[in-house]
């Protein structure tokens, strides 16, 4: 018999963790090795018992899950991180996905799934609840649009668009041939980017348009 996967809890819910842990430890396949209940107490509990398996939810007092999952990920990259949360909207899940976590379910899950979730997660593989799933395929498929506009409020449309086309690359020739503009207005979307985004310059406008999933397949 296969040792028992072993998992770390976090959740700044103590009774949620509690009725977390007896769920996953029921079927003798997961060792809940330890808890916490924020993201530091987090990272100082990876760093004690180096689990196969990190089980946290987003909100948490100081450092967040998905700021805990990227510096976990970052000392420990083989480690898999499973999100679980009550936190449905694009931007809490496409912040934990670039964090680098491996699942995302909703705490409304069945046990047996979030069961399935951990031990998938801890053989290498990525798991998604349905509707989770269901948001990512829509966001690859062409709801970027919508989801844009969430993740830099403060541009404009037009300024959305030219965004997109400087982070796939393009310069400011190609861009004015694409959107059927001149190259002095091209130049001055571009200048109005680098001011809302408070960036320095264009590759640093890229570098954040693609840390958002913007521009890098379009």
């Amino acid at each position: 018999m296969s040792a028992p996967i072993r998992v770390v809890i976090a959740d700044d819910h103590p009774m949620y963790r509690f009725g977390l842990h007896a769920s996953l430890t029921s079927g003798g396949h997961i060792d809940v090795v330890a808890e916490a209940e924020t993201g530091l107490e987090l990272m100082a509990i990876v760093d004690r018992h180096r689990p196969d398996v990190v089980l946290t939810d987003l909100s948490m007092p100081g450092l967040d899950g998905a700021g805990a999952t990227s510096r976990i990920l970052q000392r420990y990259p083989a480690m898999g991180v499973l999100i679980l949360t009550m936190h449905d909207e694009d931007e809490a899940l496409f912040a934990a996905l670039r964090a680098g976590a491996r699942g995302y379910l909703l705490k409304d899950a069945e046990r047996d799934d979030i069961v399935r979730a951990v031990l998938a997660v801890a053989a290498g593989d990525a798991v998604y609840g349905a509707s989770v799933a269901g948001r990512i395929v829509d966001f690859f498929t062409g709801a970027r649009q919508r989801y844009a506009p969430q993740v830099f409020p403060e541009l404009t449309p037009r300024e959305l668009d030219v965004l997109a086309l400087v982070a796939t690359g393009m310069g400011n020739h190609e861009i004015a041939r694409r959107l059927v503009l001149s190259e002095k207005t091209i130049r001055n979307y571009v200048a109005s980017i680098l001011v809302k985004l408070q960036v320095p310059n264009r590759p640093a406008a890229v570098a954040k348009a693609r840390d958002a999933g913007i521009g890098e397949s379009d």
